[in-house]
């Protein structure tokens, strides 16, 4: 057994963050990172030419080259990769491909000479990108530690990526090798331990959950785009009741049955449904607001995380929405913890663990995933409370993010995990190497 962890060291693990995607992309590993450098440990970072989500490498950085950077503090590796595009099947595989090659060959190259005590992977889609830490685990014999942000190839099907049995077979068998060569696997809900348990054989599986994307108190952990006033909203909403949508306009959104249930709530004259964010449904979007006549959708484009906490200040609600799907009801969106943290009352037109998550602490009402009739009545029954009875609600979920994804408390926890990897895997080495001279 690896020794007991002590939390009150004054420096945590030597530390390779391996993310496709880092800062000057706006994701909420930055975040984390950086938390994590404040928890006490040395982080660097290895990561991809930005161009998320537009497609394009932003300017000032070359898709097919490699470098170093220092931004606060932080050490950043970059590897070449070819950039997403439009972002069409094929071209995404190879976006992702050319990362997992270029992190597990360049990025080493790079990185000799540079010891690390753990490898940790943020876990988005596609979980293919552990590859890459896994064979840097190897060349310098250190733990590897995955979040598993989604569940694959469950995600795969959501999404209507891939649907052949056979291929999705496939994906699963190379999901159970990557699982089963790291040292840890974090989930960000207790409901995905269930499924990723089965996968991992020995590996031991515990619940990590996401803080806040951008906490209100989080402000300018980031500096803004040149030429942006942080201090004025970069949205400013029209009087009335606002629910605003905030995240990925993407096919896992229910965005349908959200449009629908606009359609029932025209009645309402002083309702409108304000959805922030870009995505894979942004162009169809625009086309069923304009063809049903929704004068009461905005679409408001996508802003800077940093500029969110002061557009969701302005919000009478916030909206969170999955498709009806048994993968997605194990799921907690990342943004709730950041709606819990904005102060506002929720409206989740989700089932499963998000939706009692938000029933759990107060901080809103659940409905029925994928049903717009149910999201009406939400939206009504929350309209005809008093302002009171909603600030209530705002309330609870703040407090609840005040004790459970509180950024500080959660950068400690996961400098734990990382420190616990750390020594299990030090641990099985000298078991190994006593074994052998036991033999000789």
């Amino acid at each position: 057994m690896p020794p007991p962890l002590n939390p009150t060291a004054p420096s945590g693990p030597r530390v390779l963050v391996l993310s496709q995607h880092f800062w000057p992309e706006s994701l909420r590993i930055n975040d984390v990172v950086l938390d994590l450098q404040r928890a006490g440990c040395q982080v660097s970072v290895l990561t991809g030419q930005p161009n998320y989500p537009g497609g394009q490498v932003f300017e000032g950085y070359r898709a097919l080259s490699s470098g170093v950077q220092v931004h606060r503090g932080l050490t950043i590796h970059r590897v070449p990769l070819v950039p997403r595009g439009r972002g069409g099947a094929l071209r995404l595989v190879v976006n992702y491909l050319s990362f997992i090659a270029a992190a597990s060959t360049v990025g080493a190259w790079r990185l000799r000479g540079r010891p690390f005590d753990v490898i940790f992977v943020y876990g988005t889609s596609p979980i293919l990108q552990a590859i890459g830490a896994i064979a840097l685990g190897r060349i310098k014999r250190c733990a590897v530690v995955t979040w598993v942000q989604d569940l694959w190839p469950e995600s795969l099907v959501v999404t209507g990526y891939v649907r052949s049995p056979s291929l999705l077979r496939a994906v699963s068998w190379v999901v159970r090798w990557i699982y089963q060569r790291c040292d840890l696997l974090l989930v960000q809900s207790e409901a995905f331990t269930a499924r990723v348990l089965p996968l991992a054989g020995q590996t031991p599986v515990r619940y990590h959950p996401n803080p806040g994307e951008v906490a209100a108190q989080d402000i300018g952990k980031f500096p803004a785009e040149p030429g942006v006033d942080s201090a004025a909203p970069a949205l400013r909403l029209q009087p009335g009741f606002n629910l605003v949508f905030a995240g990925n306009l993407g096919m896992a959104q229910a965005l349908d049955s959200v449009l629908d249930a606009a359609e029932l709530l025209q009645d309402l004259p002083d309702f409108r449904l304000v959805l922030v964010g870009s995505g894979q449904r942004g162009a169809w979007l625009a086309e069923q607001v304009a063809q049903r006549g929704l004068r009461n959708v905005q679409l408001a484009g996508r802003f800077d995380p940093q500029q969110m906490p002061a557009i969701l200040a302005q919000a009478s609600a916030l909206l969170v929405s999955l498709v009806d799907d048994p993968a997605m009801r194990l799921t907690v969106p990342s943004k709730v913890q950041s709606y819990l943290a904005a102060g506002k009352p929720i409206i989740a037109a989700l089932d499963g663990e998000g939706a009692r998550l938000v029933q759990a602490c107060g901080a809103g009402i659940a409905c029925a995933a994928g049903q717009p009739q149910a999201l009406a009545d939400a939206v009504r029954r929350l309209h005809a409370m008093s302002d009171a009875q909603r600030w209530d609600f705002g309330r609870a979920g703040q407090q609840h993010y005040r004790e459970h994804f509180d950024p500080s408390q959660l950068a400690t926890a996961l400098r734990e995990h990382l420190t616990w990897a750390t020594a299990r895997r030090a641990s099985a080495a000298a078991t190994i190497l006593a074994r052998h001279r036991g033999k000789s």
